[in-house]
């Protein structure tokens, strides 16, 4: 069993294949206190870790110290307004205006596999796979139930957390806030790590000390964001790829978040993650439910990389549900930085006609088809093919690709209208707005308010109309602004506080119901590039693109950290033209190709007018990309060297999960002048086996590849790139 409860000790005992989790139910009054998550435990008599037999003792052997009890335990799941000063997980307001929750354990139960969430994306397992523990804690003033959900992935080495919240009183309640993980433990010296960006620069991995006060991670964008990532880890201050511990939390959803670390007086940390908490109100009445989404907990005593492999093995095996995820992607052609708006027809098939030639297997048609869809001020909302532009129809022209032997994809940004619109003309009110004010634009857009059912299925209907009409086989589902002026024609007063998550779920029920009418239709998400990545999407689609900067530099610093949490198979990676679109630099064709080799691959550029140097590379990396592929999507990922920390060089490997095959990428950012080669340590190799590498002569042992090193010459210039694969012999 990964889960048991102990009745003597009134402890529940939590395993995976090398960790422990310990909850334990306290006194009279059931109390639940964290006590253990770490490295795999046989023994569980860890009582004495909650200090409940010290000073100030549990209230009701001294009730005159409650508060300062309450201000110090290690609470499971701590509850706001009675004496926990600390960052609190969940907080109500009666209809009469008063807080305080005090959850007491009542019941609890443990079964097979694992239940979804109703209208939100989760992990799942089947028996034999996982185990969930739901343990029921009430409120016995208002009624108020809060069932917390754990899943226990054994072989996974993975905790998942959840929380439901049932109000069975006889009165209203508002629910303002509620998380859904919280870890209790000592500071350990923790420092923490978060991603954070900006358009054109996601995910950059930053590491600070953990000190007196809170740290948060948090958007209140009304999606993940460029800006954070709903992601925080504590590591001890040794800890490494290979070395140290780390507690990582990573949140399944794609709206507001805040995720947050705090050091107390006693030098304890409290780290809690869930919905954030501003503008967020739910009404619940009598009988009435709330399911907050989950969160997946990682404990590592291997580093960094053992915390990366496992989020990936996670991921892969039991969050995204796409027959994509253990195939190769198509390769595919897209006509954004290529043409932009100005296409039509023959354009579109004079690069496809081309692209064909040199292997490349799908054309997708991105922004500008559609209504007066002439610039990025207009027209979205209007769903309709522009014929004037595309003579012949949608049709004609997804056969015509389709007669070169590749695959047909198209963009769309549902969720968004143009106030220069034949839609926002008929229907102003479908723009999320505060009625009398003016609404801010934001790349001179609306956002639909997709939470009222009639704009949902206006939206819904009008991709899927053309998904209809036409072999469409991937599908670009972008988002190009955050929300703002929140405010709803249809939701009371007192059910505002909803808009932000109703959002969320409407996208959720949206992508769905695609899923569900087009089951092998390829869907890459997408927000302004990677503003909406997170597991919440990946749950719909098996990719999402990762950066509209698609420079080879700078994209090493975004993947880096993309891949510390996300499997390689999951970052949209394309070869651009240069001098790059975004920043301007020049680098070799060569090098685009490897780094977007770690990722679907793809080509974002008008393959009829780059130097025919570079046009005659790309049967090469077709060829390049279907050998390493299978490597790159399912093997264990190492991280080696990092760019964005040393300024020169970056390398990360791929290994089977074998140990038979690996392929090292190295990338020199910068040439040094009068230096050696560089000796860089492989990783993730076995040991006692020997090992060729591609185009040399001779053998090396996984032993002495690791520990002794590889030496790299250095390549003359900068910006240059090499491959090193290696089998075993």
């Amino acid at each position: 069993m990964a889960a048991v409860f102990l009745e003597e000790e009134k402890i529940f005992k939590l395993d995976t294949r090398n960790t422990t989790y310990v909850i334990a139910v306290v006194d009279d009054e059931q109390f639940l206190g964290h006590v253990y998550y770490g490295k795999k435990l046989k023994e569980v008599h860890l009582d004495g870790l909650l200090r409940i037999h010290e000073n100030p003792f549990v209230p009701s052997r001294n009730n005159r110290d409650r508060v300062s009890f309450l201000d110090s335990f290690p609470m499971e799941y701590p509850a706001h307004g009675l004496g926990d000063y600390r960052e609190s997980c969940i907080n109500i307001r009666t209809e009469k205006g008063n807080v305080g929750l005090a959850l007491s354990y009542v019941s609890h139960k443990i079964t097979e596999g694992k239940d979804g969430l109703e209208g939100l994306p989760a992990s799942f397992g089947k028996a034999g796979e996982c185990e969930t523990l739901k343990i029921l804690c009430e409120d016995k003033v208002t009624g108020l139930q809060v069932i917390l959900q754990y899943g226990i992935f054994d072989e996974a080495d993975v905790i998942t957390r959840s929380v439901k919240v049932v109000n069975t009183g006889k009165e209203d309640l508002y629910l303002t806030k509620v998380y859904s993980a919280c870890l209790d433990m000592d500071n350990k010296d923790f420092e923490a790590i978060s991603l954070h960006g900006s358009w054109a620069r996601e995910r950059q991995i930053e590491t600070v000390p953990v000190s007196h006060g809170k740290y948060s991670v948090e958007s209140i964008r009304g999606e993940s964001s460029h800006q954070d990532h709903p992601f925080l880890a504590l590591k001890t201050k040794n800890a490494d790829q290979e070395n140290g511990e780390v507690y990582a939390m990573h949140f399944v959803y794609s709206g507001n978040f805040k995720a947050q670390v705090q050091s107390d007086q006693f030098d304890q940390v409290r780290m809690t993650m869930g919905i954030h908490p501003e503008d967020f109100t739910w009404k619940l009445k009598e009988g009435e439910s709330f399911q907050a989404p989950e969160t997946v907990l990682v404990y590592s005593a291997q580093g960094l990389g053992q915390m990366t492999r496992i989020f990936h093995d996670f991921y892969r095996n039991h969050l995204i549900r796409s027959e994509y995820k253990n195939q190769k992607r198509p390769i595919l052609i897209n006509n954004w930085e290529a043409t932009y708006f100005d296409f039509d027809t023959d354009k579109l098939i004079a690069i496809a006609k081309q692209a064909s030639a040199l292997g490349i297997e799908m054309l997708v048609m991105d922004d500008g088809w559609f209504g007066n869809r002439c610039d990025d001020n207009r027209a979205l909302g209007d769903w309709f093919v522009n014929e004037e532009k595309l003579k012949g129809g949608l049709e004609y022209l997804v056969d015509e690709v389709n007669k070169l032997g590749m695959k047909f994809g198209i963009w769309f940004e549902p969720e968004m209208i143009s106030p220069d619109s034949d839609l926002y003309r008929a229907h102003p009110d479908y723009a999320i707005a505060i009625p009398g004010r003016e609404p801010s634009l934001c790349r001179n857009q609306y956002v639909l308010d997709l939470t009222r059912k009639e704009v949902r299925d206006y939206a819904y209907e009008c991709v899927a109309k053309i998904l209809r009409s036409a072999n469409i086989e991937y599908v670009k589902w972008d988002m190009n602004r955050q929300l703002s002026d929140i405010g709803s024609l249809e939701l009371p007063a007192d059910q505002m506080g909803e808009l932000y998550h109703r959002y969320v779920l409407a996208v959720y029920e949206m992508q769905e119901r695609m899923m569900t009418e087009f089951p092998h239709l390829l869907l890459e998400n997408c927000s302004g590039g990677g503003a909406r990545f997170d597991p919440g999407m990946l749950y719909y689609s098996p990719q999402i693109w990762c950066s509209d900067d698609t420079d080879a530099i700078e994209r090493l610093k975004i993947q880096e950290g993309t891949a510390l949490i996300y499997p390689l198979s999951t970052m949209g990676a394309h070869v651009s033209d240069c001098p790059n679109h975004t920043v301007g630099r020049v680098t070799p064709f060569e090098t685009r190709g490897y780094v977007a080799l770690a990722g679907t691959f793809g080509y974002e550029l008008d393959v009829t007018k780059i130097p025919e140097s570079d046009r005659e590379q790309i049967p090469a990396q077709v060829a390049m990309y279907h050998k390493y592929n299978d490597l790159v999507r399912e093997g264990d990922y190492y991280r080696i060297a990092s760019y964005a920390e040393n300024h020169y060089f970056d390398c990360y490997g791929v290994v089977s999960k074998d140990k038979k095959e690996a392929l090292y990428t190295y990338v020199q950012v910068l040439n040094r002048p009068n230096y050696h080669s560089r000796r860089i340590y492989l990783k993730g190799l076995a040991a006692e086996k020997y090992y060729a590498i591609e185009g040399e002569d001779g053998t090396w042992s996984g032993e002495q590849l690791m520990n002794a090193g590889l030496l790299v010459q250095n390549p003359f210039g900068d910006f240059k790139g090499k491959l090193i694969h290696l089998t075993e012999v």
